[in-house]
């Protein structure tokens, strides 16, 4: 069996590699800055959402649009999905889990709005049908994968992917993603 020194060293070179791997996604991480930004100075809303570990991130990223992040400024629209334990389980009890973002999008989406879908294997069913769903309304969308993107894959406009075998890892990644994407937007949101 393994120290606990050893767990976190390794701990340590895996979530080190993997918050390397994503310098390889500045293009894309410019151009979800951008929609982020452009969403919000217009008097758009982002609506997050993501499952378990995916979930608690969406309702961190959401916080730190609808309080602040770092500087004081007023508050911007940012809706977690994942919240509201009456409407998922009415959803999920009514028209199956897979809808449970699917028909949020439907009820709050408008044109101008931005999805953000949270995914760490890409695979999630319920991920999926939001992006359609956000698609089908003509919502930009911005997807946090892990691994190789899963049956997500390409269905957003701006793709996110953290390659890796652990969830954790990935995980962690899509968390400092999100913190750099609160880092480059909300100095041009005091701006406004």
């Amino acid at each position: 069996m393994p120290s606990i020194s050893e767990i976190l060293a390794q701990a340590i070179r895996a979530a080190t590699s993997t918050i390397q791997s994503v310098a390889t996604l500045e293009q894309s991480l410019g151009r979800a800055a951008e929609m982020i930004e452009q969403c919000l100075h217009n008097g758009n809303k982002l609506l997050v959402c993501g499952n378990g570990g995916s979930a608690a991130d969406a309702a961190d990223f959401c916080t730190e649009f609808a309080c602040r992040f770092v500087e004081d400024r007023r508050p911007f629209p940012a809706m977690n999905l994942a919240q509201g334990g009456s409407l998922l389980t009415a959803t999920a009890n009514d028209y199956g889990f897979e809808e449970v973002f699917a028909r949020q999008v439907r009820a709050f989406g408008r044109t101008g709005d931005l999805l953000i879908a949270i995914s760490t294997s890409g695979k999630s069913k319920n991920i999926r049908r939001a992006l359609e769903e956000a698609r089908a309304r003509k919502l930009k969308t911005i997807a946090l994968l892990g691994r190789d993107g899963g049956s997500a894959v390409g269905l957003a406009d701006v793709d996110l992917i953290v390659p890796g075998d652990s969830t954790a890892r990935i995980q962690e990644a899509h968390k400092f993603i999100l913190h750099v994407l609160c880092e480059s937007v909300e100095p041009q949101l005091r701006q406004k």
